[in-house]
């Protein structure tokens, strides 16, 4: 029989309340991002709508995972860290075995899910891509080898996006693939961040340079005040 888990609070949708926060509210980058837990450089780019352009808000509050009391003691307290409201909700059920149930309307999403994480979470084993998903071996093999009836289709993107797995889920699962290759977790996120930080920078130096410096010229207008000749 299952047995009910509590787990900690967490945002369902985390970049769509992260815009959310940004347009409507006085709290700092880094308050937004401890919150919502991705990273600062990537609010940053969500605001300068670098990443995330078209992106609709989702208000926590509206939500229930953010009180307005909560809300505006941290905006006056840019020191202070929000915490996530509790929800009087059923615990969730976790299931002891057997594969993970996606909603029909979700399953034609599972090709696009599988190639976002074989593409950019090597680290990720088939085996905690079968549990992300639901999904089989033979199906990621097929996606691998793009002899997978979708692969003319396929758009790859984050299995959490396409609400196949919690963003949760999937930091664990990336977590226990960068310990299995004998990688620090911590040190990875620290070198992606600096990545990031710097392509961020690289990006903004290229249009600064590629931006007209000149205004309109008007010399064509102007009388001319040379000495004539006589």
């Amino acid at each position: 029989m299952a047995k009910a888990v509590a787990q900690t609070p967490t945002l369902l949708m985390p970049k769509a309340t992260s815009v959310w926060l940004i347009e409507n509210t006085a709290l700092t980058f880094k308050q937004i991002a401890l919150f919502t837990e991705i990273t600062e450089i990537e609010i940053e780019a969500l605001a300068n709508e670098e990443i995330g352009r078209g992106l609709v808000g989702r208000s926590p509050i509206d939500h229930g995972e953010l009180t307005k009391t909560e809300l505006e003691r941290c905006e006056a307290d840019p020191a202070a860290h929000l915490k996530i409201a509790k929800r009087d909700l059923p615990a969730v059920k976790a299931r002891s075995k057997g594969p993970r149930y996606t909603p029909v309307s979700k399953r034609g999403d599972k090709p696009d899910a599988i190639a976002f994480l074989v593409k950019n979470h090597p680290e990720i084993s088939d085996a905690q891509i079968c549990k992300l998903v639901g999904t089989t071996k033979p199906t990621i093999l097929a996606i691998r080898e793009r002899t997978h009836p979708s692969t003319p289709n396929l758009r790859p993107r984050h299995p959490a996006d396409l609400g196949l797995c919690s963003y949760q889920e999937f930091e664990v699962a990336y977590h226990k693939g960068l310990k299995a290759a004998g990688k620090d977790p911590e040190a990875v996120k620290a070198a992606l961040e600096a990545q990031q930080k710097q392509e961020l920078e690289e990006s903004a130096q290229n249009q600064s340079n590629n931006s007209p410096t000149g205004g309109f010229d008007f010399s064509n207008f102007m009388p001319d005040t040379s000495d004539a000749s006589e």
